[in-house]
């Protein structure tokens, strides 16, 4: 067993309180051609979830241009990843489009190692990637 360290914050019974991850969702339309979802912090395992119901909700209830804006996302795991592949097929299924924007460095390599840049429309931006699901451009991240 491990030893408890006391210095660090913790409940009153001594142990130590887990980490809770910086995850926040917030929805909007800009304008009539696409839905934004826009998620900061992480996404995990812990936070999947939420994501994925937000999506499945978002395009069941009829949006199909959608814009994924992780321009402020800290982490994504295969969990995370999975959900946005599932949305992509759904978002298909309807002959919807999807695009999504990713500022990030860090998660953007994770979609290039992972070969994802070529599943996904991915643009620098949050703008571009609006007009694309409008129909105002075509083509992702290189």
């Amino acid at each position: 067993m491990f030893p408890i360290d006391r210095a660090r914050p913790g409940r009153s019974d001594g142990s130590v309180s887990p980490v809770v991850p910086h995850f926040e969702l917030a929805e909007d339309s800009p304008d009539a051609s696409a839905h934004v979802i826009t998620v900061r912090g992480e996404i995990h395992v812990s936070t999947a979830p939420q994501f994925s119901k937000r999506l499945t909700n978002a395009i069941e209830s009829g949006r199909i241009a959608i814009v994924l804006d992780l321009c402020e996302l800290e982490f994504i795991d295969s969990t995370g990843l999975s959900v946005i592949l599932s949305g992509l097929r759904l978002i298909n299924q309807k002959q919807g489009r999807m695009a999504i924007a990713c500022a990030n460095p860090t998660v953007m390599r994770l979609f290039q190692i992972t070969s994802l840049v070529e599943t996904f429309d991915i643009f620098p931006d949050r703008a571009t990637a609006i007009a694309h699901v409008a129909g105002g451009s075509s083509g992702g991240a290189p």
